[in-house]
């Protein structure tokens, strides 16, 4: 059966899968083991110097990290794909992967705290410049083009407030000046949206989140051409360490099997939440690109499959609200990281982006009382009844 005639829940399934030559199991094996032993130095410098032929040590690929990398590739419609030991790690190697010395990136104004840090803290030590702008302002992306510009960064849906870029129009823009864009689909993942089939050069996940989708695995993932796929395996993977265990890679294909019917679950709760909250007299704003409300809802309908179960909304009464809430909950969890199959919440000024400084948050939107939700496939009644008794704890505060 050819790739388009296949439903994405029998792709996750199938696809990419290769048969154990060993014994014939049903379900990939774990390869936990360090080293590979060669059956002659002939073999020996070979595949030492030519990696993609084969294993010779954990640290640079393993059999279930190989075949956890087909799928992501075929999932995200890429020529090859490379796993790494988290979604910071797959973030920091895309982007130096894609850089040179002297370099300059064209970044988003909003993204994840972890990710800010590194713009800042990190990139300039090497001599690597920033310039932040609006995603979605077409004109400010081409007016922040140097000479010495290699790569354009989005992140999209964004963390924490959930703003959309349009993919294809950034990518007419990088093609044009021979650009690599590169693109965070970690609020999507690939059931929701393709980034490289809508013009990107590469794609990255926090596969933490909802690739793995049960909270048990630290990993991420780089999907791109083959060249590039390469050259961040040698020399970045190959000197960094960053690398995934065969344990991780395991557990990870086992979510992905499952990704589909979890998203669609994701997608129809997080709308349910976001309506309810919106209509919610305690509620200021929420930011869901789902509600027509939301400024790039246009956007998310033409490029995502779905808008998934990610969503920030500003309480009434600040962060002592905020406090409140997060304190009521009792279905929900308070805990960092998102993409769970039970819902989460967490506070996203002092939590995912307290990297940043107050004024640098307010700048883009990110007030002090903005609570960011990871919206869970539990039965939706128990969801907004959860919800809405911790907001009227709130309202009893009368703050």
């Amino acid at each position: 059966m050819s790739k388009e005639r296949m439903g994405l829940n029998t792709r996750l399934l199938h696809e990419g899968s290769s048969k154990d030559s060993l014994c014939g199991a049903h379900v990939t094996p774990i390869y936990q083991t360090t080293t590979y032993v060669f059956d002659n130095i002939e073999e020996a410098i070979r595949l030492n110097q030519n990696q993609d032929q084969g294993f010779t040590y954990t640290r640079f690929g393993s059999p279930t990290q190989h075949e956890l990398e087909n799928k992501i590739a075929l999932l995200e419609n890429a020529e090859a794909a490379l796993a790494v030991g988290s979604g910071m790690a797959a973030i920091t190697t895309a982007l130096l992967t894609s850089s040179k010395k002297g370099g300059h990136m064209i970044v988003p104004n909003i993204v994840y705290g972890c990710t800010y840090a590194f713009f800042e803290q990190l990139l300039p030590k090497y001599g690597i410049e920033v310039t932040y702008v609006d995603p979605g302002n077409l004109e400010q992306i081409e007016a922040a083009i140097k000479e010495n510009t290699t790569t354009v960064y989005v992140e999209t849906p964004a963390n924490p407030t959930l703003n959309i870029t349009d993919i294809e129009a950034v990518s007419k823009i990088t093609k044009a000046n021979n650009l690599t864009m590169i693109v965070d689909s970690t609020f999507a993942s690939p059931a929701l949206q393709n980034p490289i089939t809508l013009g990107a050069d590469v794609v990255v996940h926090s596969a933490t989140k909802y690739l793995c989708g049960h909270g048990t695995v630290v990993a991420g993932v780089i999907a791109g051409s083959k060249e590039f796929v390469d050259k961040a395996r040698f020399p970045y993977l190959q000197t960094l360490g960053a690398v995934i265990s065969p344990f991780d890679a395991w557990l990870l294909m086992l979510g992905m099997k499952t990704l589909g019917v979890r998203m669609k679950a994701h997608c129809e709760n997080g709308l349910a939440v976001a309506k309810f909250l919106e209509e919610h007299p305690l509620v200021e704003r929420v930011y869901y690109p789902g509600l027509e409300s939301h400024p790039s809802h246009e956007i998310a309908k033409k490029q995502m499959k779905g808008f998934g179960g990610m969503m920030s909304f500003d309480i009434k009464g600040g962060i002592e609200a905020g406090k409140i809430f997060m304190n009521s909950v009792k279905v929900f969890s308070l805990a960092t990281s998102l993409g769970n199959i039970d819902s989460l919440v967490q506070h996203s000024p002092t939590m995912s982006h307290f990297d940043m400084s107050k004024e640098e948050r307010e700048k883009v939107g990110i007030k002090d009382g903005q609570v960011r939700v990871s919206v869970g496939i539990e039965d939706i009644d128990d969801l907004i009844n959860d919800l809405s008794q911790a907001l009227d704890e709130v309202k009893k505060a009368n703050l």
